[in-house]
């Protein structure tokens, strides 16, 4: 039986002793972030049924973070639906891998997009201040918290380049789940949209007052419930009528 557990060195976030598995979320990272980023995300979710395994991604290695997740998806016993969860520079390789791989669907959070606009870059919507980064991320004081007390955070890798274009996130049509915050400094919301409308099955929800680090911001309870409904529905498949539903 399993137990769930947080692993932040390794990432991996199991299910309860003695419940089912209810599917599995492939967690891809942001510039910087490290599997501590994502404790208490990943204990959420696998308290809900879900596996979440941490993948790093590599800016400058596509091929060698494409084949780590292969490699993850290569494990028979992780259950459906499996689906890539990724923030900042992670939703960017996430809209680009999710419709070569073989997974069910995507959440992408807080999208990293290539901006040849010097005023609209990252450096210069943060600064170059450890506390100016962290302001743009969050305004959760434990998430402030984490990411400061992580000797393996890489400050200031926010302003790094991303390589991937992202015109691939129209080329598919699994569901994608896409959440970005409003008050988002680093990928500005009017920018973020366009790049999330592009997709024909993406619902886009928008969170109010949030920065960056969306997964992990003030919100972060509403914003974990929306994931969870997102993969129920995967579950249950697309002809079967919504559980929750408005009076009618």
């Amino acid at each position: 039986m399993t137990t769930t557990q947080a692993h932040p060195a390794t990432g991996v976030w199991d299910e309860p002793e003695g419940a089912t598995p209810r599917g599995t979320v492939i967690l891809l990272p942001g510039r910087g972030e490290t599997a501590g980023s994502y404790g208490r995300l990943g204990r959420r979710l696998s308290a809900d049924g879900y596996r979440v395994r941490y993948v790093p991604v590599a800016l400058d290695d596509f091929a060698g973070t494409r084949a780590a997740v292969e490699k993850v998806l290569a494990d028979e016993s992780l259950p459906a639906p499996r689906i890539l969860l990724g923030s900042d520079s992670g939703a960017t390789l996430a809209a680009r891998l999710v419709s070569d791989i073989p997974v069910e669907g995507a959440v992408l959070a807080a999208i990293a997009l290539p901006s040849p606009a010097p005023r609209s870059s990252s450096t210069d919507a943060v600064g170059t201040e450890w506390a100016d980064e962290v302001d743009a991320r969050t305004a959760c004081p434990v998430h402030r918290a984490t990411i400061s007390a992580d000797g393996e955070f890489t400050r200031g890798a926010i302003a790094l380049p991303v390589p991937w274009q992202t015109v691939a996130i129209g080329a598919h049509d699994r569901p994608t789940l896409a959440l970005h915050g409003t008050d988002d400094r680093i990928t500005p919301l009017a920018a973020a949209i366009d790049a999330y409308t592009q997709a024909p099955r993406t619902d886009l929800r928008l969170v109010r007052g949030g920065r960056h680090d969306v997964l992990n911001d003030v919100a972060h309870r509403s914003v974990a419930a929306t994931i969870v409904l997102f993969l129920e529905s995967l579950r249950l498949g697309a002809e079967v009528p919504p559980i929750v539903t408005p009076k009618l």
